[in-house]
């Protein structure tokens, strides 16, 4: 999957987890850009990236996670 797709999808999934639609999101966006991130909303974006992608991610893997960026790696990383 392209770069630019992934980023398209997951910027409709931010902006449906944090109920912002005119959220934008960068590869560099990351809790602290986004004031209701918490972890709550947190685990659920998670697991709606998760099911969206079809991917499942170890616990390791979201530890080392920093930003929107790591996250698209991630993805691409899985789908491969």
């Amino acid at each position: 999957m392209e770069t630019d797709e992934i980023s398209l999808r997951l910027t409709r999934i931010f902006r449906d987890i944090f109920e912002d639609p005119g959220l934008t999101i960068t590869p560099q966006t990351s809790a602290r850009d986004i004031s209701n991130w918490d972890s709550l909303n947190h685990v659920t974006l998670i697991m709606e990236v998760e099911r969206a992608f079809g991917v499942r991610f170890a616990l390791g893997e979201l530890q080392d996670l920093k930003n929107v960026g790591a996250l698209m790696s991630l993805i691409r990383k899985r789908q491969s």
